[in-house]
């Protein structure tokens, strides 16, 4: 016997015009769509990304190797209505949650407060959550969130005669320590740039001038890309929007409800896992569900297998957040950036990089905070091979200057006694 589900969306209709960041689509999360038959549907209206493209002040473009979200939403509500066993309804608010009794109440489009009973909860309902909310409430229920000094604004760069106006298989990037902007393709041959910044500068920005001036001295290129007009239009359209990590534990309460996406860890969005993570849920969730479908079973290895890994990303998150900001505009981190890839050439099973791990290493690592162990200890293997052979160098630098500088060289290493008498003898220091 199959039960009914039935899908609360706040939203009035299926699309729905408002803030929003590009979502990226990876290894992990095609495989949930694959799992439900979406994965072609989904990819098809998607753009892949081969790799950064980093815009430095001059202008100059170097790239570093490696579609909209309402399309994707309405793939995705288009596909589950047609399941008759599930049902959405869209314009119904949840204003409260009792999780131990299994009810809810919802607001429908006729303002009329509702309370519908239910088996299982499972609160989507983003950073803020009421699910969660009222399980904070709960004794041992952790949670934590974390509001990032930086927030963003979204601008847009036009086709140009027909075709995109930049390469569009490249997360650009505009670095600029401080902040930065990132802009990526739509299908409509337009670009979604996003404008990333501490909210003191956004706050200095108070006239046309003000924001000309800013985006002449920082992203030069970008201003004949945008246009001066909608550049000013779209910049004072919105006021710059916050972005807030939350982390919390257990997903669950009891047999009576989970959370799941943003709800139960929303990310900041500077590794484009957010969708990718909760992609991951349904699979993880789907797998344990084959093994038992005993809830109160079911849900507490369900938390004890998402809490670690979901907390990890999140760090990965807040790392990726000040490396693309900041440490993309280094030669030193360009350097080892190759060195990275040059060793995943050599060793392609013992040296894999940070973003390959994340992007497309499910099968060898499908759980994140396994992946952020092995990161930190790829970091520890090349901070202390680049130490090793620095030192060499620097051994070897000054054996050879010392061979060559004097006939006798290691006179001074051998009489310890004689050492000012050596040095006055060669002129190498003044005493």
């Amino acid at each position: 016997m199959r039960s009914t589900s039935n899908v609360l969306d706040i939203r009035v209709t299926k699309f729905a015009r408002g803030r929003s960041i590009n979502l990226a689509l990876s290894y992990r999360g095609r495989q949930a769509l694959k799992a439900v038959g979406l994965e072609d549907q989904v990819v098809a209206y998607g753009i892949p990304m081969r790799a950064r493209m980093i815009h430095s002040l001059s202008g100059k473009k170097s790239a570093i190797p490696y579609g909209t979200k309402s399309q994707f939403s309405f793939f995705v509500s288009s596909a589950v209505e047609k399941y008759s066993n599930v049902k959405v309804h869209f314009g119904h608010k949840l204003v409260k949650c009792y999780p131990e009794k299994g009810v809810i109440t919802v607001l429908g489009q006729d303002k009329v407060p509702k309370d519908v009973t239910c088996d299982l909860i499972v609160g989507c309902d983003g950073a803020f959550s009421t699910v969660r909310t009222h399980l904070m409430k709960k004794p041992r229920f952790d949670y934590s969130q974390q509001y990032i000094p930086h927030g963003y604004m979204e601008l847009s760069i036009p086709p140009k005669n027909g075709d995109y106006a930049m390469e569009p298989n490249y997360l650009h990037i505009w670095p600029r320590d401080t902040f930065m902007m990132i802009a990526l393709p739509n299908t409509n041959k337009s670009f979604t740039c996003t404008l990333f910044m501490p909210f003191e500068e956004f706050e200095k920005l108070l006239t046309s001038r003000d924001v000309l001036d800013f985006f002449q001295k920082y992203f030069p290129d970008s201003i004949p890309l945008i246009g001066k007009q909608a550049l000013v239009q779209d910049f004072f359209l919105l006021p710059a929007q916050s972005m807030i990590s939350v982390k919390c534990s257990s997903f669950h309460f009891k047999s009576h409800c989970l959370l799941m996406g943003d709800a139960a860890h929303a990310i900041v969005p500077f590794f484009g896992q957010g969708m990718n993570a909760v992609s991951s849920f349904s699979t993880v969730l789907g797998k344990i569900s084959y093994l038992t479908w005993i809830l109160g079973m079911c849900l507490p290895e369900f938390s004890r297998f998402r809490v670690p890994d979901d907390h990890a990303i999140s760090d990965l998150s807040m790392y990726n957040y000040t490396e693309m900001r900041a440490h993309v505009n280094s030669r030193w981190f360009i350097f080892q950036k190759n060195i990275e890839r040059l060793l995943h050439a050599i060793m392609p099973s013992t040296f894999i990089p940070l973003y390959t791990m994340v992007r497309s290493g499910f099968k060898t690592f499908p759980h994140f905070n396994l992946l952020f162990r092995k990161f930190l200890l790829f970091l520890q293997v090349i901070n202390r091979g680049f130490f090793l052979f620095g030192t060499l160098i620097a051994v070897s630098g000054t054996y050879l200057l010392m061979r060559y500088k004097s006939p006798r060289p290691l006179d001074y290493l051998r009489r310890p006694s004689e050492w000012v008498t050596y040095f006055q003898n060669t002129g190498h220091v003044s005493l």
